[in-house]
């Protein structure tokens, strides 16, 4: 590159444009040199940062916000899963009932022991279990030596009273003929009416133990009071007949008249008034499916048994067929007046608890116990004759472990859910 030097002497200059140089006899030409200012970012950049600066704050803010709201739910979510949730339902009115199924137990009309009034052996019995006798029916014949023995000695104790009496009544008569004409004292005369009055007595005495004796020897032949069927036989030929041991009599016999049938009911004081004498009572048999008989109500107590807050009612069933056995288990079906209406629930209510059915509602967010009666089964629901109300949000499908005074939270229901 060329360089004029200068022999003069300038000063040189500060500046320097970044071209050539000459140097002439000492001095030193240069071209106007230009100071270059330090270089400076876009504007767009520095808007750029800020943006990231802003939006990296935003989201540790964010960050920091979304943790604790998370822990605030957490806590929520926990204190929420240790209380049960629970679905709820209301009873409903189950429209008009006509009629009360309850169960009852059939029993003979007449249903009584035969005994022995008088002692000895049994010499012969005549009737079997499950026969059928009528009134008045010879059954047994019992052989009684003692009785026979103490009959032949009062007859003969009569006849001897009767003797004295004739010959007290004779000299008597005898004495009175001669006291009128004082033939005799009437010391002597007294004393020969009160001997036969005394042999009256006497007579009338014997008369009175053979009669007792005839009756204890016609008990010898045992029969039916009245007309039914033979349910047990205690005895035997040649059994001992001791009808006047200290102890509790054997009974020989059991006679149940069958052709018609008491059938005793508890019906629950809600339906007593309900009750009338001379409806009628349909009655229903599991041995008999499909079949219903009808029975009248014959008579009630007319007073509620305050031990199981029930009426006593009986109906009377006439059996002349013999479809029915004393004993047997029957569904009793009153009928009801129009204006009877019950409350509804799901059978997925219950609870079978020790003390009885019972159903949960929530009171206040606590679950109570509320001991039912039920009045009728329809299968899916129940009709509760006692127990609840109509505002009673009752629990659905309860937990078996489900306690008085529990907690819990009620699910809302879908719309139109009842």
């Amino acid at each position: 590159m060329p360089i004029d030097i200068n022999t003069e002497t300038t000063e040189p200059s500060t500046e320097y444009s970044g071209g050539p140089v000459r140097v002439q006899h000492g001095h030193v030409n240069a071209a106007p040199v230009t100071a270059v200012p330090p270089r400076s970012l876009p504007g767009g950049v520095w808007i750029g940062l800020l943006c990231v600066a802003v939006l990296l704050a935003a989201a540790i803010v964010y960050g920091i916000a979304s943790r604790s709201n998370a822990e605030k739910g957490l806590v929520k979510a926990t204190q929420a899963n240790a209380v049960m949730t629970v679905t709820v339902t209301h009873p409903t009115v189950n429209g008009t009932i006509s009629e009360i199924a309850l169960p009852g137990n059939t029993e003979a009309y007449n249903d009584t022991p035969i005994y022995a009034r008088t002692a000895g052996y049994l010499k012969q019995w005549f009737v079997d279990i499950g026969a059928k006798v009528k009134q008045g029916q010879l059954m047994a014949v019992i052989e009684t030596p003692e009785i026979d023995q103490q009959l032949q000695v009062a007859q003969a104790n009569l006849k001897s009273a009767e003797s004295d009496l004739s010959l007290a009544s004779t000299t008597s008569e005898r004495y009175q003929n001669l006291l009128k004409s004082d033939s005799v004292s009437k010391q002597e005369t007294d004393v020969a009416m009160g001997g036969a009055a005394a042999k009256q007595a006497a007579v009338e005495a014997s008369k009175a133990n053979v009669r007792r004796l005839e009756q204890l020897q016609s008990f010898e032949r045992v029969y039916a009071p009245f007309s039914g069927v033979v349910t047990v036989r205690n005895t035997d030929i040649g059994a001992l007949i001791d009808a006047g041991s200290a102890a509790a009599p054997k009974a020989l016999f059991r006679i149940a008249s069958v052709d018609r049938l008491r059938v005793f009911v508890a019906v629950p004081e809600t339906y007593a008034p309900a009750i009338h004498d001379g409806n009628s009572v349909g009655l229903t048999l599991d041995e008999y499916p499909g079949q219903k008989f009808t029975g009248t109500i014959a008579r009630n107590s007319s007073a509620i048994d305050p031990a199981t807050r029930t009426l006593n009612v009986e109906v009377d069933f006439d059996n002349k067929a013999g479809k029915l056995l004393p004993g047997a288990y029957v569904i009793a079906h009153f009928k009801l007046p129009d204006d009877v209406r019950l409350l509804s629930v799901p059978s997925n209510a219950l609870l079978f608890r020790a003390e009885g059915l019972s159903v949960a509602t929530v009171k206040n967010g606590h679950v109570h116990l509320q001991r039912i009666t039920i009045g009728k089964d329809n299968g899916s629901t129940l009709a509760i004759s006692t127990g609840v109300s109509g505002s009673d949000a009752i629990i659905l499908d309860p937990s078996d472990s489900i306690s008085e005074g529990q907690p819990v939270n009620v699910a809302a229901r879908p719309a139109g859910a009842r």
